[in-house]
């Protein structure tokens, strides 16, 4: 059994599509075909149920995927340790992340991060899914980190470390009843149109479930995947918003208003696969992060976040 067998059956397995793996391999699709039919004979048993319209994971392929990944990382480890004894630190880090996250000034961190460590191959991904794509792109294998702003309750099967806590704010037009006052209660919003991102986004989650809570479930009727869009809809007169102080909030037209509920907050949490050990080149960019790579994000000097604080957890 060759990893390049392995390499492939994970890929299809994961995409549930031969077309998908193929291209995420860089090789054609008849080539990964004819690598999975050589792996099945070799292990007497069909991996896979096709079909004219879907792929799926048979019985044996369901059990083999947790050992081909745990073979894949083994391999991984094991040549990492080789090079790096020879030529220092190596390997690569898919990194996934938001497209707002001014309290963090991620390409500094990882500027630092390469030129201390330039055999580290570095992919960044910016998700337009919001959080709980970054989330299950974790889970799945298909990021090693991921930076995201989702609740606790919604971090299952990852480790953690919390990096920072975000104040919410209401945001309101500036000919809006609410504007200038010195802070309001999510109960003084109740019955607002709202501007905000789509679902799936930490924020929103967060923002539903707390209006849900006080038994006023609110009408979201603009959704934009990118936070910074959402001041201008609002100066527009479509909506109010409630958002964290991550981006330029005090654009002309609007009036940012302080939310009285205690302990309200957005955390910026970066995550990891809990299941795998991490390897040393995510333990070294997770160890920069606690050296101090939270620089000042690019527009803290503008709209500086309040009562932000850094929270200690446990290493993954």
């Amino acid at each position: 059994m060759e990893t390049r067998q392995l390499e492939h059956f994970v890929a299809v397995a994961e995409e549930l599509s031969f077309t998908r793996a193929a291209q995420r391999l860089f090789t054609v699709q008849s080539t990964v075909s004819a690598t999975i039919r050589a792996l099945e004979t070799e292990l007497g048993s069909a991996l896979f149920d096709r079909s004219t319209r879907r792929v799926a994971l048979s019985a044996p392929g369901l059990a083999f995927l947790p050992e081909a990944k745990a073979a894949l990382e083994a391999v991984d480890r094991a040549r990492a340790v080789v090079q790096e004894t020879s030529a220092g630190l190596r390997g690569s880090l898919r990194i996934g992340t938001m497209s707002s996250i001014g309290a963090l000034d991620l390409p500094a961190l990882l500027g630092a991060f390469h030129r201390r460590h330039p055999l580290v191959d570095l992919h960044v991904t910016v998700s337009m899914t919001g959080s709980t794509g970054l989330a299950e792109d974790v889970r799945h294998g298909r990021l090693d980190l991921a930076l995201l702003g989702l609740p606790e309750a919604e971090l299952a099967g990852l480790a953690t470390r919390s990096l920072l806590d975000v104040p919410y704010h209401a945001l309101v037009p500036e000919d809006h009843e609410l504007a200038g006052r010195a802070g309001v209660g999510l109960a003084d919003l109740a019955g607002e149109r709202f501007v905000d991102t789509p679902r799936g986004f930490g924020n929103r989650i967060a923002v539903d479930r707390a209006f849900a809570t006080i038994g006023s479930p609110r009408r979201v009727t603009v959704e934009v995947a990118d936070l910074r869009a959402v001041p201008g809809f609002v100066a527009a007169g479509l909506g109010i918003a409630v958002v964290p102080d991550v981006v330029p909030l005090a654009v002309p037209g609007t009036s940012v208003v302080p939310l009285t509920e205690a302990g309200f907050a957005w955390p910026l949490t970066a995550v990891s696969h809990a299941g795998r050990p991490p390897s040393r080149a995510l333990r070294t960019l997770l160890d920069l992060l606690d050296e101090g790579g939270l620089g000042p994000g690019p527009y803290e000097t503008r709209t500086p976040p309040r009562a932000q604080r850094r929270r200690n957890s446990a290493r993954p």
